[in-house]
């Protein structure tokens, strides 16, 4: 939105070029604080317990980096974001995969994650609205899950960039919010998604003083701090931007139920996410691999879609659609889809 964009410009235009706190503007610490008790009803200081970082990115290594040991297994939700298993390994942890199933509409349960807990169990990463199925979490079940990770004595990382993100009245509950969890739990989040800044890379990692102290040892000599400019326009995002955030979130949902509607009509099973920007079809009719449909797509139709197969094993059969351009353009990859499946079932 201009707004935020001209606070960026503005910060230029004043000179505001140097380096910030290691953990970031105290203001937009104190920003973050109020902007996430408010809407996911878990209090945190500004002065210790904030860290501002450059993406969610940043913020995932700092955390795995301070917390696990070489051995430590972390477990993870899949399909998933594709730099999570890869982020684990470069901290010499040991990445333990827990399946989601379609079936289930790839919701995390407190079943399938009891049977990959071991001794060596270290941390849970959870992403919902989740990248790249669009699935979101119940309350139900993420009571369950905290139960789990308090029995267990797990650190959890809860990246929650999408949670503002959600459709059809969907409530989003943050496993920080639940009794016993804000003291073991990490909370990220950042301004990509809900507030359309990607090229802006900034995040925040909120928990326990003694973690953000932790994370801040590494911070500080491999980043120093995120960009100042970007941190001021992060301010203007959080104090007036969730007019643009809501009127974003209507037009997603309105494109999340063109697209979900369309790829059942050609006869992709696709299943009605709850939130994010992306539906997550099963492509297994067609014949074709998830790595074969989406190279053939790109080559014949010059369509862009991402194989399930990069979020993980448990992703085959299966293609991500982003729904973040315009109603046109998915209207006209629609048509290609349409034709290349006609292609390839002659």
């Amino acid at each position: 939105p201009w707004h935020i964009r001209e606070a960026a410009i503005y910060s230029l235009e004043q000179g505001r070029t140097h380096y910030t706190s290691n953990l970031g503007l105290p203001e937009l610490r104190a920003a973050i604080c109020r902007y996430v008790q408010k809407h996911f009803g878990v209090a945190y200081d500004h002065r210790s317990e904030v860290i501002i970082t450059v993406g969610v990115s940043e913020a995932i290594d700092l955390v795995l980096r301070a917390v696990i040991n070489p051995g430590d297994e972390v477990l993870y939700h899949e399909p998933c974001y594709v730099s999570y298993a890869p982020s684990v390994v470069m901290a010499h942890g040991v990445a333990v995969a827990v399946p989601t199933r379609a079936e289930e509409n790839f919701r995390l349960t407190a079943e399938a994650l009891k049977e990959k807990i071991t001794d060596r169990s270290k941390v849970l990463m959870l992403n919902f609205p989740c990248n790249p199925t669009g699935a979101t979490q119940t309350r139900e079940e993420l009571e369950k899950i905290a139960r789990l990770c308090i029995e267990h004595d797990l650190i959890v990382l809860t990246d929650e960039i999408y949670s503002e993100l959600t459709y059809d009245g969907a409530e989003h509950v943050s496993i920080a919010s639940l009794p016993g969890m804000r003291e073991r739990t990490v909370f990220l989040h950042g301004f990509s998604k809900a507030f359309a800044m990607t090229g802006f890379r900034i995040g925040y990692a909120c928990a326990p003083a003694p973690l953000t102290d932790a994370m801040m040892k590494i911070h500080q000599y491999a980043i120093l701090c995120a960009n100042t400019m970007a941190q001021d326009a992060a301010i203007e995002a959080l104090e007036h931007g969730m007019k643009d955030v809501e009127a974003m979130r209507r037009e997603y949902e309105h494109r999340r139920n063109y697209i979900v509607r369309a790829f059942n009509d050609l006869g992709l099973e696709c299943f009605q996410p709850l939130g994010a920007f992306y539906v997550f079809p099963k492509i297994a009719s067609s014949g074709l691999s998830s790595r074969e449909f989406s190279l053939s797509l790109l080559e014949k139709k010059k369509v862009a879609c991402v194989p399930g197969t990069a979020f993980g094993p448990s992703g085959e059969g299966f293609l991500r659609c982003c729904y973040a351009t315009s109603l046109d353009q998915i209207k006209e990859a629609v048509v290609r889809i349409g034709e290349f499946l006609a292609e390839v079932k002659k």
